[in-house]
C-alpha cells in the first residue's frame, strides 16, 4: 500500500493534536477517579460549557480572545466546584452507583441546560477570533502545508499538561491530592481539608475540560450543545487505555488514540465512517486483555 507523504505527516500531526486534546479531558476523568473513585461522565459536556463560555465572553462581554480563554477558564472551574458541592458532595458515603447514576443525570441535565439557554443550533466559533485568517494560514514544510493553527493547540496543550504536572509534583495542594488518593479518612485526621481539596481537584479538572474545548472549537469551528458528547467518551477511552487513576497514563492514553484514530485513516481510507467504532473496539480489548490499562496499577475493590 502506497501512502502520500504528505498525507501521512498531517495525519500525524492531526493525530498528536486530537490526541493531546483527549489527553486534557482524560487527565481530568483520571484526576477524579483517583481521589474518589467517581466516574465523573459530565466532562465532556463541561467542555462544551467551555466553549460556550469563551465564545460568549469574547462576543457579548466583547473581551478580547485571549481573556476570553482565562474567563472561560475561570468560570468552568467555578462550574466544576459547583457539580462537585451540589451533586457529588452529598454522595461521598454512598455506593458507588449512586455517584455513577449521579454523574449520567449530571451529564444530561447540562446539555439541556444548554438546549434550553443557548439553543440547540450550531455556532460559528471563528466569531470570537480578531483575525480569523489564522484558522486558515498554513506552514509549508517540503510539499507538507501544516495549518498552524494545529502547532498553536500543541503548544498550548503541552503548556497545559507540564504546568499540570508541576502542581500535582511539586506543589502542596499536588501532594494533598495524592495523599488523599491514597487514603482520604488517615489524610483528613493529618488535617488537610479533604472538601476543599476536593473542590481544586473538581476545578484544576474542569479548566482542562474547557481548554481543551476552546482548542477543539479553533480546529473544528461550528459547535453545539453536544459538541462535547464525543471528545468526552473517547477521552474516557483514553483514560482507561492509559490506566485511569494515573495521570501519566491519562495523558499517553489520549495520544495513543488520537494517532490511531488518524493512521486508521491514513492507511485505510475506506473505514473513516467506523472511526470512532473502532475506539469502543480499543476499550472492549484493553479491557479484556490489561484492564487496569497500560500504565495503571491492578487495584482491589474494597466492600
Amino acid at each position: 500500500m502506497t501512502i502520500n507523504f504528505t498525507i501521512f505527516i498531517q495525519n500525524l500531526l492531526n493525530g498528536l493534536m486530537v490526541g493531546g486534546l483527549y489527553a486534557l479531558i482524560a487527565v481530568g476523568y483520571t484526576m477524579v477517579y483517583g481521589i474518589l473513585g467517581l466516574i465523573n461522565f459530565a466532562f465532556g459536556d463541561i467542555m462544551a460549557m467551555g466553549i460556550y463560555f469563551a465564545y460568549y465572553g469574547a462576543t457579548l462581554i466583547r473581551l478580547n480572545f485571549p481573556f476570553a480563554i482565562v474567563f472561560s477558564l475561570i468560570t468552568t472551574a467555578v462550574l466544576g466546584i459547583l457539580i462537585d458541592r451540589l451533586a457529588y458532595k452529598p454522595l461521598r458515603n454512598a455506593p458507588r452507583i449512586s455517584a455513577l447514576i449521579t454523574a449520567i443525570g449530571v451529564s444530561f441535565f447540562i446539555e439541556s441546560f444548554a438546549v434550553v439557554f443557548f439553543g440547540p443550533n450550531y455556532k460559528p466559533f471563528l466569531d470570537v477570533l480578531e483575525d480569523k485568517t489564522i484558522a486558515f494560514q498554513s506552514f509549508i514544510i517540503g510539499n507538507v502545508y501544516i495549518p498552524k493553527i494545529i502547532f498553536i493547540i500543541l503548544g498550548v496543550t503541552a503548556a497545559a499538561l507540564v504546568v499540570l504536572f508541576l502542581i500535582v509534583y511539586r506543589t502542596k495542594i499536588g501532594m494533598a491530592m495524592r495523599a488523599i488518593s491514597a487514603d482520604i479518612p488517615t489524610t483528613s485526621l493529618m488535617g488537610i481539608n479533604v472538601d476543599m481539596v476536593i473542590g481544586v481537584t473538581f476545578a484544576i479538572s474542569s479548566a482542562l475540560a474547557a481548554l481543551a474545548g476552546v482548542m477543539w472549537a479553533l480546529r473544528y469551528p461550528s459547535f453545539y450543545p453536544y459538541t462535547g458528547f464525543v471528545p468526552g467518551l473517547k477521552a474516557f477511552i483514553a483514560a482507561v487505555l492509559g490506566g485511569i487513576g494515573s495521570i501519566g497514563g491519562a495523558v499517553l492514553g489520549g495520544i495513543l488514540l488520537g494517532v490511531i484514530e488518524m493512521m486508521l485513516i491514513t492507511f485505510f481510507p475506506t473505514l473513516m465512517q467506523y472511526k470512532d467504532a473502532f475506539s469502543f473496539i480499543i476499550l472492549i480489548i484493553i479491557l479484556l486483555v490489561k484492564p487496569a490499562g497500560l500504565l495503571g496499577k491492578r487495584t482491589v475493590e474494597k466492600v
